[in-house]
């Protein structure tokens, strides 16, 4: 295996991603909504922007997934303040209960993949992640 940051990084992403679709098979969600159900669970009524900017998903591929979250009943998108401009996302009451389960299973399946870490290594892989996350968004606000 390639011990390169890039390629654990990504690898990492990957089959975590992977295994999380796998974990909610039976929940009927596709790619992607897994995270906008765990955002909306923390961010209920956001508009689509800081959706968007909290899942890391570009706006346009955002649009059509929201669009069949909609479909399945998962979200509401509705108006606020008479502004027609703006729609805030709403989970719906399946939404929640999507969101309930894909909360669960994220928990669980970071508890099994962190078990092998003792809390100091827990602690300095998240900082880790968390200043590389940071360099990231500096990097790309720059650009």
């Amino acid at each position: 295996m390639d011990r390169s940051f890039h390629y654990l990084l990504m690898a990492t992403q990957g089959l975590f991603q992977r295994q999380v679709m796998a974990e909610l098979a039976g929940a009927g969600l596709t790619a992607g909504q897994p995270k906008v159900l765990d955002y909306l669970g923390l961010h209920d009524g956001s508009v689509q922007k800081d959706i968007a900017l909290g899942c890391q998903i570009d706006p346009a591929t955002l649009t059509g997934l929201l669009n069949r979250m909609e479909e399945k009943g998962l979200i509401q998108r509705r108006t606020e303040d008479g502004n027609r401009r703006s729609l805030h996302v709403y989970l719906t009451q399946l939404g929640w209960e999507k969101q309930r389960e894909v909360r669960r299973t994220l928990d669980q399946l970071e508890q099994r993949v962190l078990s092998g870490l003792d809390e100091k290594q827990r602690a300095y892989l998240l900082e880790g992640l968390l200043r590389v996350c940071k360099e990231l968004i500096d990097v790309e606000v720059l650009q």
